[in-house]
């Protein structure tokens, strides 16, 4: 009996160190026009057609190794009710592509189950979480950003380092780009990351970014 107690208090410190032991956030926006321009395409959620702006993909806790905690409280499983007054600007927002059509209540829990549940140990509860995420988004306007340095979403094709730095002027800080390909095999804008301290609440110089798949010229496609 005391070796299962010990094991239980074993079990509940490691769970704890995997909700403490995050260094910063990635703060991911997705250009729906990317997402849906490829074999897979993608399904408007059941409120219709996004509108052509970037929208949030997700607030995630990340090591400064380049590794990253997830799913780390089981028992806190996403409950839409937390949520409720921030669901329409979220539809707005943080809407879903992926097939089938759905409103958006998947792809939030999906998000707060994986990458939320490691951010409650500086006390982001589920409706603090998102409502994180959505105030980063007014911080960081990435299509008036890009539209003021001649970057448009016109199939053109721009200089990566021309997009990058553009985001930078903007938001003060280096964005990681990430990109996709068409059914053509033309890569293409997809996402944007930007560094967030672990307040969820500033923006930072990067540790590390993902593996950057974008050459030197990539598409910037309509939506």
């Amino acid at each position: 009996m005391k070796a299962l107690f010990l094991l239980s208090l074993s079990l509940l410190a490691l769970v704890a160190s995997a909700k403490d032991n995050f260094d910063f956030f990635y703060f991911v926006q997705q250009w729906p026009g990317s997402y849906c321009d490829t074999k897979r395409h993608c399904c408007y959620p059941v409120t219709g057609k996004p509108d052509p702006i970037f929208t949030i993909h997700g607030l995630w806790p990340n090591y400064n190794d380049g590794t990253y905690p997830s799913s780390c409280d089981q028992q806190n499983e996403f409950d839409a009710t937390e949520i409720e007054d921030l669901q329409k600007t979220m539809e707005e927002y943080w809407p879903t592509l992926a097939c089938p059509s759905g409103d958006g209540l998947k792809f939030w829990g999906h998000e707060w189950d994986k990458h939320g549940t490691c951010a409650e140990s500086i006390t982001l509860d589920q409706h603090s979480y998102f409502l994180s995420a959505l105030n980063l988004y007014k911080k960081a306007n990435l299509l008036q950003a890009l539209q003021d340095a001649g970057i448009e979403p016109d199939d053109r094709f721009y200089s990566a380092d021309s997009i990058t730095l553009a985001i930078k002027e903007s938001v003060g800080f280096t964005p990681g780009l990430e990109c996709n390909k068409d059914g053509s095999g033309n890569q293409q804008l997809s996402e944007v990351y930007l560094c967030v301290d672990k307040s969820g609440q500033k923006f930072i110089n990067c540790p590390n970014f993902p593996r950057i798949s974008c050459r030197k010229q990539v598409q910037f496609p309509s939506f």
